[in-house]
């Protein structure tokens, strides 16, 4: 285990965290962050949830608030397709 700098974030190897996962999820649940190699490298980040799950906007919120144009889905000139694509 390593760790790597003060805002404790700890690198573990995989065979390590499989060796006492009870400890490393403790770890996670006081606020603590893992990184997990897999042969030195990092495959993964395990990271305490913040806050409560944030509910969904209500479908038509904006609903009037602006209007969506005729012609929205009618195809851009072909010298604004060129800028997008880095021609023009």
């Amino acid at each position: 285990m390593t760790l790597i700098n003060k805002s404790a974030t700890i690198q573990v190897t995989l065979d390590e965290i499989l060796k006492d996962l009870q400890a490393y999820l403790k770890k996670v649940e006081l606020g603590e962050t893992l990184i997990i190699l897999k042969v030195g490298k990092p495959l993964a980040e395990v990271k305490p949830l913040t806050g409560e799950e944030k509910s969904r906007r209500p479908f038509g919120l904006g609903a009037g608030d602006f209007t969506v144009p005729d012609d929205f889905d009618t195809p851009l000139p072909e010298s604004v397709l060129q800028e997008f694509e880095g021609q023009g």
